[in-house]
């Protein structure tokens, strides 16, 4: 198998985190509504470098979360540290697609793959939007390099 930075080489977006002992259930690993969490924060920490107003307070049109799905590849116990990395992988006109990686400090390997569909939001409106030009360049600038996108 690849080494841990080669694999995470293709991800611009990345987070340490420490599995608490809390985030353990009665099965004795991580429960899976932490690996979302664990997505989430990553989800959030991308937006904000990409300069976003993640907090919705100006009136530019935000993002929301419209679907996500996750595959659990090894159960992970505490102690532990995550490294979640995410990545946009498709841009339409309406919506983009990002990928979760996260993997595991203490097994040197890849604990879940996720995937979810963000689209732009009008908070203000409460309506969807299509994707903007700046949020776009904003992405490739994130991926260093052109987007796939199908506009």
């Amino acid at each position: 198998m690849e080494d841990l930075e080669s694999l995470l080489a293709e991800f611009p977006v990345k987070t340490e985190v420490k599995v608490q002992w809390a985030d353990m259930d009665a099965a004795q690993h991580v429960n899976n509504v932490i690996y979302f969490r664990w997505f989430e924060s990553a989800r959030v920490e991308y937006f904000t470098r990409m300069g976003q107003d993640v907090i919705h307070n100006d009136e530019l049109p935000g993002f929301i979360l419209a679907k996500q799905d996750g595959k659990y590849l090894f159960p992970v116990t505490y102690p532990d540290t995550m490294l979640v990395a995410v990545k946009v992988t498709n841009v339409l006109q309406d919506r983009f697609e990002m990928q979760c990686s996260i993997f595991s400090r203490r097994h040197h390997r890849m604990v879940f793959i996720g995937n979810a569909t963000i689209v732009p939001y009008d908070y203000q409106k409460q309506a969807k939007s299509d994707m903007s030009e700046l949020m776009i360049a904003k992405i490739a600038m994130l991926e260093k390099g052109p987007t796939k996108a199908l506009r």
